[in-house]
């Protein structure tokens, strides 16, 4: 009937899920605090304390992406995974939602507690153990990976795969992947992980790995925080070496990502990935742990780039904008963005004869002052090989659509070599072998304020190319988990709706996540 509102189809995941629609969901519903003082005087009779003040419970009102804005009724600092457990089985019998959060990166609300607990992890932080002849650490889940790196390389050891920002927490990581230019090599920061300390949503405190609970280990890898909440982590580890780099620069996307590729396959480099800063100009990032890699990649396949030094590419550039005048603007751009960008890649105090000494550093501040903002967009595309070219220049023709600046970073992620079969809802593409490659598309607002709606639009339109090309995402939860289905399909998420029933009775851990 003609003005009659137009009736919205109901999510089969949870009534109040987004569906795709251009229009920006902002929060999922809240808990309305049933039974909470019941639950907050159980606990105090257990010794743990719930935080209730407002000044207490605000610092935790939004995440990274700053989209989501969410209050708890409380808050507990995670101590030891006798006390969580303690907590777990409270909230079980009292059905009070518990969300988990580290370092608070999430950028669709996934560590925003919509009422009930929220269960700040940073509270264990410590490194417990360090293996140098195994070359393994165990740690405290809570702990940031910066930290953790300050503490491997006393002993002369670091991590082997740690995401770009290493303000994230190492547990948090753990159930979404994590991935850095080293992923390439080494695989994401998931497949670093050999056991684990997980407290079930039951309150049970489980050791689990390949060989022992494996099917539990294999749902808390990359499974988006529900089937338990880490405590503890052994990780793979290595020597420390500084890092040897070079940059090769691209005109054409599509060459740039197929070099990607290849150098990936050829395994003549220990770092690789892709950063945009416009269409026009594509920078390939290519790194080294020794002299002798760096050798051996100059002698053999470097004469197969088609990307050029930072000279003969600005000459190459100057030529081409000479003869298009009216793209000026661009040219200030990118003089600008060379200015402020490359010396913070690349800074002189922690540079000593071409190597850098602490990427940890460096790579993670670079993060935040150029790419952050008020609002922390970045839908992603995860495929196998023989679709991310495609994936990743229709992705770019989104960001052309809605933005005259945004960057992409393009990474490769080897796959483990046993084969071990990823959790059916992680980020990692079903139909993918050797390799994974992802890409994630950020705006630049410089300056321009966009409104939610217009961001909205654009995430789903990002997410639009997956679902027509089949392939999966690095943010599945919060805000946008009503594409799962359309991902996935009704089959393998009503498969795991049911494990997550099973083994979260009253639906309590995480559950505006994904469920």
């Amino acid at each position: 009937m003609i003005g009659q509102p137009r009736s919205l189809p109901v999510d089969p995941v949870a009534p109040d899920a987004l569906i795709g629609i251009p229009r920006q969901q902002t929060n999922a519903k809240r808990w309305e605090g049933e039974l909470w003082t019941e639950f907050v005087v159980s606990l105090q009779q257990q010794d743990i304390e719930v935080r209730e003040q407002r000044s207490a419970t605000g610092v935790y009102v939004t995440d990274a992406g700053g989209l989501a804005h969410g209050l708890p009724h409380g808050v507990v600092v995670a101590k030891s995974a006798e006390q969580i457990a303690n907590l777990m089985k409270a909230a079980q019998r009292f059905a009070v939602p518990v969300t988990v959060r580290g370092g608070g990166l999430t950028t669709e609300g996934e560590s925003v507690a919509f009422g009930g607990l929220l269960l700040d992890m940073t509270g264990m932080s410590h490194v417990l153990s360090i293996d140098k002849e195994a070359l393994t650490v165990r740690t405290q889940a809570g702990i940031f990976w910066h930290l953790l790196a300050e503490v491997l390389r006393r002993d002369e050891l670091d991590y082997l795969s740690a995401p770009l920002n290493l303000t994230s927490s190492v547990g948090g990581t753990l159930g979404v992947g994590g991935i850095d230019v080293n992923s390439s090599k080494h695989g994401c920061s998931a497949d670093q992980a050999l056991s684990l300390q997980v407290v079930t949503p039951t309150g049970e405190i489980v050791e689990c790995s390949d060989e022992e609970s494996a099917e539990l280990f294999e749902r808390i890898i990359l499974g988006y925080g529900q089937f338990g909440i880490v405590t503890e982590v052994t990780l793979r580890i290595r020597p420390y070496t500084p890092l040897r780099m070079h940059y090769y620069y691209y005109s054409s996307l599509s060459d740039c990502v197929e070099d990607l590729m290849m150098l990936d396959a050829t395994g003549t480099c220990d770092y690789t990935g892709i950063l945009t800063m416009m269409d026009s100009a594509i920078t390939l990032l290519v790194a080294f742990d020794s002299a002798e890699r760096e050798s051996e990649f100059m002698e053999t396949v470097k004469s197969r780039l088609r990307g050029y030094g930072e000279l003969m590419f600005g000459l190459r550039l100057a030529a081409s904008f000479s003869w298009r005048p009216w793209k000026w603007k661009e040219v200030l751009f990118l003089l600008r963005r060379k200015r402020e960008l490359f010396p913070d890649l690349q800074p002189g105090h922690h540079m000593s004869d071409g190597q850098m000494y602490d990427r940890t550093v460096v790579f993670s501040r670079a993060v935040w002052k150029h790419w952050g903002d008020r609002h922390m967009v970045i839908p992603d595309l995860a495929t196998n090989r023989d679709k991310f070219v495609e994936a990743v220049e229709r992705g770019n023709a989104v960001c052309r659509k809605y933005f005259p600046y945004y960057t992409l970073y393009c990474v490769g992620i080897r796959l483990r070599d046993d084969h071990q079969p990823h959790y059916e809802l992680s980020s990692i593409p079903p139909d993918a072998t050797e390799f994974a490659y992802g890409c994630e598309f950020e705006p630049m607002y410089e300056g321009q304020v966009y409104s939610r709606d217009t961001l909205q639009s654009f995430k789903n339109d990002i997410y639009d190319v997956g679902v027509d090309l089949e392939t999966s995402y690095y943010r599945f939860g919060g805000m946008m988990k009503g594409y799962i289905r359309r991902a996935l399909g009704d089959a393998v998420v009503e498969k795991h709706l049911k494990l997550k029933q099973q083994a979260d009775p009253a639906m309590i851990l995480n559950r505006d996540v994904i469920f």
